[in-house]
C-alpha cells in the first residue's frame, strides 16, 4: 500500500506520459475551484489505477476511450483521452475502428459523436488518418454466424435463439450486422473487440445480461480473467463506483461458471 505523496507523484508520472506534458493541465484548470479535485484524479486515477500491472497503457486507453464514448456526455474527456491513446501509441485507425465497433453496444449516436470527437483531435494533433472501407461480404451471415460462435459459443446462440419467438429479424440484424460486418473488420483484434467491448457495456451499466456474454466472449479469444477484472477496475475512475461494482459482481459469475464448466 502505498502512501498518499507517492501516489500524487506516481500519478503525475503516468499523466504526463499521457499526456505528453511537463504539468498535467487539469491542475492548472481546476486550481481555482477546486484543486483537491485535481489531486484526487491525479493520485487515484492515474497513481493507483493506471500504475497497476494487467494491463498496458495502451489498453487502458482504449477501455477509457470506449467507456466514454459509450456514455456520452464528457465530450472534453474524450477529446482527452483520444490523444492520449495517440501519445501511447494507439493508431488513429484502431481509434476510428473503435468508434465503428461501438455502434453495436452504445448506437449510431454515440460512434457517430465518437468519430466527430476522434476527427477533432487528430486535426489538433496533425494526425493523417486516411478513411478505410470495408465493403459488406457476400456471405455476411455465414460469417456471421461464425463469428459469434468463434466469439461468445453456445452463450451467444442462446441469446439469438431466444428472440426466434418474438424477434427474429433482431436476431438476424445482430448475426449480420454486429458479427458478419462490424466484427469481421480488420484493425483490431477479438481481443481488443471485446474488451472494449466490456469496458463500454460496463460503462452503460444497464446491459447485464449483455455484459456477461461479451465478459466470456472476452475470454473465449484470449483474455485473461485478470485483464477482465482489471478493465473493470479501469472505468471505476470514468463511470463510477456503483457500474464497476455491478460489473464486477457479474466478472465473479463469470469465472464461477467457467470454473464449473457451464458456459
Amino acid at each position: 500500500m502505498q502512501n498518499a505523496q507517492s501516489t500524487l507523484t506516481l500519478g503525475r508520472q503516468y499523466l504526463m506520459a499521457i499526456e505528453q506534458t511537463d504539468e498535467p493541465s487539469i491542475n492548472e484548470a481546476l486550481k481555482d475551484i477546486a484543486p483537491d479535485l485535481a489531486r484526487m484524479a491525479i493520485s487515484f486515477a492515474y497513481g493507483e489505477i493506471y500504475s497497476r500491472p494487467a494491463l498496458d497503457l495502451r489498453q487502458r486507453q482504449f477501455a477509457t476511450v470506449a467507456a466514454l464514448a459509450a456514455m456520452g456526455g464528457a465530450e472534453p474527456q474524450l477529446r482527452f483521452h483520444i490523444a492520449g491513446a495517440l501519445n501511447v501509441g494507439c493508431s488513429p485507425r484502431e481509434i476510428v475502428e473503435l468508434m465503428i465497433h461501438l455502434v453495436v453496444y452504445a448506437g449510431f449516436p454515440a460512434a457517430l459523436n465518437g468519430v466527430s470527437a476522434a476527427r477533432d483531435v487528430f486535426r489538433e494533433e496533425g494526425v493523417d488518418a486516411a478513411p478505410v472501407s470495408v465493403s459488406p461480404g457476400a456471405t455476411r451471415y455465414d460469417d456471421g454466424v461464425a463469428g459469434l460462435r468463434a466469439i461468445d459459443g453456445a452463450v451467444g446462440e442462446r441469446v439469438i435463439e431466444s428472440l426466434n419467438d418474438i424477434a427474429p429479424d433482431l436476431g438476424r440484424f445482430i448475426v449480420e450486422f454486429a458479427f458478419g460486418d462490424v466484427y469481421s473488420r480488420t484493425g483490431i483484434d477479438l481481443v481488443l473487440r471485446e474488451l472494449i467491448t466490456v469496458a463500454a457495456l460496463a460503462a452503460m451499466g444497464s446491459a447485464t445480461p449483455q455484459l456477461k456474454v461479451h465478459m466470456h466472449g472476452f475470454l473465449n479469444v484470449g483474455g485473461t480473467g485478470e485483464e477482465l477484472v482489471e478493465v473493470i477496475t479501469q472505468i471505476s475512475a470514468y463511470a463510477g463506483f456503483p457500474r464497476a461494482i455491478n460489473a464486477a459482481l457479474a466478472a465473479k459469475e463469470v469465472l464461477r461458471d467457467r470454473d464449473q464448466g457451464a458456459h
